[in-house]
Formats: C-alpha cells, sequence, structure tokens
C-alpha cells in the first residue's frame, strides 16, 4: 500500500455514456428513494443507509465504481468513502442525475 492517500476520480456525463455501453462500471445512486424511484441511469443500484452495509459486503472492490447524486457534490464525498472501504476505481458523476437528464432524456430507466 502506498503512503499517499488514493482519492476518487471524476467522470463526464460523456464518458459514462461510454462506459455504459460497454459495462465495464458499476453505478450506484445516492439520491433519496422517491426521486431514485421516478428516474435513475439505467442498471444503477440504488445506495441508501440500508443498502450501504449489504452493497459493502458483496461489491466487486476492483469494478470501477461511478457514484450518482444529483448535482455531483454529495457523490464526491460518498466515493471519498467508497475508496476508504477498500474500493480500488471510484467516479463521483459530474453534474449527477441532474445533467445526465438534460442530456440523455431518453435514457432514464424508471
Amino acid at each position: 500500500m502506498s503512503n499517499s492517500e488514493e482519492n476518487f476520480k471524476h467522470m463526464q456525463i460523456s464518458e459514462l455514456q461510454q462506459v455504459l455501453t460497454d459495462e465495464t462500471h458499476v453505478v450506484v445512486d445516492i439520491r433519496d428513494p422517491a426521486s431514485f424511484q421516478s428516474g435513475h441511469i439505467p442498471n444503477a443500484i440504488h445506495l441508501s443507509n440500508d443498502s450501504l452495509p449489504e452493497f459493502l459486503r458483496t461489491a466487486d472492490l476492483d469494478a470501477p465504481v461511478v457514484v450518482c447524486c444529483y448535482h455531483g457534490i454529495s457523490s464526491q464525498q460518498a466515493a471519498q468513502f467508497l475508496i476508504s472501504q477498500d474500493f480500488t476505481e471510484v467516479y463521483s458523476l459530474d453534474g449527477g442525475f441532474t445533467d445526465w437528464q438534460l442530456q440523455h432524456p431518453d435514457v432514464i430507466e424508471h
């Protein structure tokens, strides 16, 4: 393990569109349940205080994870938390679901 603290990376909406097509990354959505239910990025996993322990137990720590929130602010803290839980490749989605919805209104799962 290196002495420097590992940090999450940032991902742009256009980059996420590509990794969704390739199905290489896990997308987790940390918005409230009602917002998640009303629409989310396809195949996203809803992460809440209730589902987090199970996710931490069962997730592949080496699989790339993209954290999505409303605007890309809260996801940064959540991404850093996942890094602290030994996930190796974590991204915060810049602009969050709000920007995703603006750029890809036809690519939303309900």
